[in-house]
């Protein structure tokens, strides 16, 4: 879409308008705007563009404090050759304001380091010229309203470069940044955590990683590239929602996700995989800033890294341009922002030439790349820039009304937007409605009743057939289920029937993606789709034993709240003839160890509804749904869709108010095999209680009294039954108790006799329960 044609829209009414009621009452997600009563059709808005002829509207005011600190920086020659009457003059004087600009925003990020004395400064003295431009002309917010739907979306991929971002933010506007917040930079509890947070910060959009050293200071960066990939979802998120709910007279989805990324986002894998993606799906509306300092933690990138990075995007089927002067002419950029508003077909990559470390005795090498600043280097820098007598933390009063001619321009797109939403409802009220129920989160009243249940009659199959019904039903009834495979959709049996591929230009709307073989960018493409806030609900299918090409992006998905739904299929050694290479051990303890990551291991079709159930219940949280390859009972005697809800529950007990003599803990497909065992054991007069233990997690939650009810500690012989690694089993058989599970890699073989040889077998549970009911505990 051409500049002339880009509609922008979406913004906040100014603070002294009246309170008005909700035109869409939604959570998180508040707008408090009324619906017109006469609806009128929307006025197109041109882009925001780049014309410094106008942008620097000043106050006499504000002209004579310009004139005085401009004539203080650059001396009093440069402003006696300024001739307020001519044009190119004008275009001089505005050039110098916004160098003066990025002058307060560099010697803000060195303040921020010398106080907390850690951090990253190197990219952000480098990239200040970026990201000053960014949000002074181009990007789309509102600081008032950061949720703002229809606002343009910035990821920083090379998260060590925070602090640029921070200090944008805070000139912005944005109350969730003030200059406090900068002077307590990596502190505890900060809102300016080492590496941004979204779920910390407002105005974040994704998180890119925190993470501590031995001496509490934050000199480790996350894993680089995440945000490329985060920022390929966000991208497709919105080029999606805007197929299916934009009109010819009513465009309600129109905003670009801008994304920096550095030399370690080039060289990691992640990055590369999302990018070939984002060409492939034609995601003309993200821009990607590269930023070239040439520079990683151990030195030049010489030492690892020599390809023509512009190439490689070139070949990708990317828009690329080189920026080669920025700190020196700050038009070349703006330049090439304009030029990727015009393409049409193609995302693109931008590489800009920058020195890491800007300003201070370590520009340009990789000794810039963190940590602080001696005094002489400090003093020099203020000397250099002519800021010698200004405090920490300075900021000159007319760098906040420079940024605010911005932000107060995105506050009238947030009331054409929402004028334009008027519209909408008010001439296409069924896409309206559709339309408030993915901002709201994407969930219907009583979407629930729409998973299947299954009866004891009903036909066998493996729970990741079970899974495709519930993933199926479930689509029919909530707009916002999107997702796909990588290159495994038959497999995994996660395809949505009838709705079409996603493909640009043909088919935008489609809600089936397909990754290919790309695990890693699947996961942290999904999170940008969970983190997009347009209600859309990802899953991403793989073989569990994959999850650990995905690792990183899984974590992250639960740092940052983001409610990726993660189908894992071939869930043990019971996929069988593929093998150890393919067979899961270690997996599930793994994953179980993220925070706040719920994982699911259903035993037939009603657990996995409600492994469904709960999945898409927590909006905040990411589900992994480990399912079998081999077949089971699709309702075992005893399961609940509404018990999973507790993550573990009596499956059935013949102790009659009396404690079990035994208890038989078991989950997925091993979960029969205590079933089976404890009929034969009870056969024989013993007391036996079988539990479903389907979600740790969640289980851990409940209430001391509940725990207490399932696993009664004056149980001591117990049992646990699971085709996979024995870590963490132990303390819910205790000391005393048997973990029937997998100590080696797997085998290659039929899945019932790999199932044997490592001692899956009713047979055997039932042995080892009756010599633990004989032993002396």
């Amino acid at each position: 879409m051409g500049i002339s044609t880009l509609l922008i829209m979406n913004q906040t009414l100014p603070s002294s308008s009246p309170p008005l009621p909700s035109l869409i009452h939604i959570k998180p997600f508040h707008n408090p705007h009324k619906i017109l009563a006469y609806p009128t059709k929307p006025t197109r808005f041109p882009i925001f563009t780049c014309n410094t002829n106008t942008h620097h509207n000043h106050h006499n005011d504000d002209k004579v404090l310009w004139e005085e600190e401009l004539e203080r920086a650059f001396g009093s020659n440069y402003i006696k050759e300024l001739d307020d009457d001519d044009d190119d003059d004008d275009d001089k004087y505005n050039k110098l304001v916004d160098q003066r600009c990025i002058d307060n925003v560099r010697m803000l990020v060195v303040d921020s380091v010398q106080s907390a004395r850690a951090g990253h400064p190197g990219m952000a003295l480098g990239m200040a010229d970026v990201g000053y431009v960014l949000y002074r002309y181009f990007m789309r917010y509102n600081a008032k309203n950061p949720k703002w739907f229809n606002r343009d979306r910035f990821v920083l991929s090379a998260g060590h470069g925070c602090l640029l971002q921070y200090v944008c933010l805070h000139l912005a506007g944005f109350s969730s940044v003030q200059i406090e917040d900068l002077k307590r930079l990596c502190k505890l509890g900060s809102r300016t955590p080492g590496h941004p947070e979204n779920v910390v910060t407002d105005g974040i959009e994704v998180t890119t990683v925190n993470e501590l050293d031995q001496y509490k200071r934050f000199y480790v960066t996350g894993p680089l590239g995440q945000g490329v990939a985060n920022a390929v979802g966000l991208a497709l998120a919105e080029a999606h929602l805007a197929a299916r709910f934009n009109k010819p007279d009513a465009v309600v989805v129109d905003h670009r996700t801008y994304c920096i990324m550095g030399d370690g986002c080039a060289m990691e894998g992640v990055a590369h995989e999302a990018a070939s993606l984002a060409a492939h799906w034609k995601l003309n509306k993200l821009t990607l800033i590269y930023d070239d300092n040439h520079n990683t933690i151990d030195g030049d990138t010489g030492l690892a890294f020599s390809e023509d990075i512009s190439a490689r995007f070139e070949a990708l089927g990317w828009n690329t341009i080189s920026v080669n002067n920025v700190h020196e002419d700050q038009g070349e950029f703006k330049r090439a922002i304009l030029s990727a508003f015009t393409e049409t077909e193609r995302p693109t990559f931008i590489k800009v030439k920058t020195l890491i470390g800007k300003l201070s005795v370590k520009e340009g090498t990789s000794k810039a790349h963190h940590g602080t600043f001696d005094d002489a280097d400090v003093k020099q820098m203020r000397q250099k820039i002519k800021w010698e007598d200004r405090k920490p933390f300075h900021v000159l009063p007319m760098v906040y009304r420079e940024m605010q001619i911005h932000t107060e321009h995105g506050e009238k797109l947030e009331e054409e937007w929402i004028r334009t939403l008027d519209y909408f409802q008010h001439k296409y009220p069924q896409d309206a409605a559709e339309f408030k129920t993915l901002l709201g989160g994407g969930l219907v009243p009583g979407w629930e009743n729409s998973l299947p249940e299954w009866s004891i009659s009903d036909p066998v199959d493996a729970t990741r057939g079970y899974s495709e019904e519930c993933l199926n039903h479930l689509a029919k009834v909530l707009p916002g289920v999107i997702g796909g495979s990588a290159d495994l959709a038959s497999s995994n049996k996660a395809y949505l029937h009838g709705y079409g591929d996603f493909r640009q230009p043909k088919n935008p709307q489609g809600r089936n993606i397909r990754y290919g073989v790309r695990e890693h960018a699947m996961a942290a493409i999904s999170n940008g789709i969970a983190l997009h806030g347009g209600g859309l609900i990802p899953f991403a299918a793989t073989f569990l034993i994959f999850s650990d090409y995905m690792k990183n992006s899984i974590r992250l998905s639960a740092l940052s709240h983001a409610g990726v739904i993660y189908i894992m299929t071939h869930d043990s050694i019971g996929l069988g003839e593929d093998g150890p290479t393919h067979q899961p051990v270690e997996q599930l303890a793994g994953l179980r160890a993220i925070p706040r990551l719920l994982l699911f291991r259903p035993a037939d079709g009603n657990e996995t509804a409600g492994a469904y159930r709960m999945a898409v219940k927590n909006r905040d949280a990411p589900s992994v749904i480990a399912l079998s390859r081999q077949k089971v009972n699709a309702n075992l005697a005893g399961t609940s869709i509404d018990a999973v809800e507790r993550g573990g529950y009596v499956l059935s007990d013949n102790s009659k108010g009396d404690m079990p003599d035994v208890i038989l803990i078991g989950t997925g497909s091993e979960l029969c095999l205590c079933e089976g065992s404890a009929e034969e054991l009870r056969e024989q007069g013993w007391r036996v209680r079988v539990v479903s233990l389907v979600c740790w997690r969640l289980f851990d939650e409940q209430s001391c009294e509940y725990k207490e009810s399932v696993l009664p500690k004056g149980v001591a012989k117990r049992v646990s039954v699971e085709a996979g690694s024995p870590l963490g089993w132990r303390e819910y058989v205790g000391n005393e108790g048997v973990v029937i599970c997998v100590e080696s890699f797997g085998a290659s073989g039929a899945y019932l006799d790999t199932f044997k040889k490592f001692g899956f077998t009713q047979e055997n549970v039932t042995n080892v329960a009756r010599a633990l009911l004989h032993s002396s505990i």
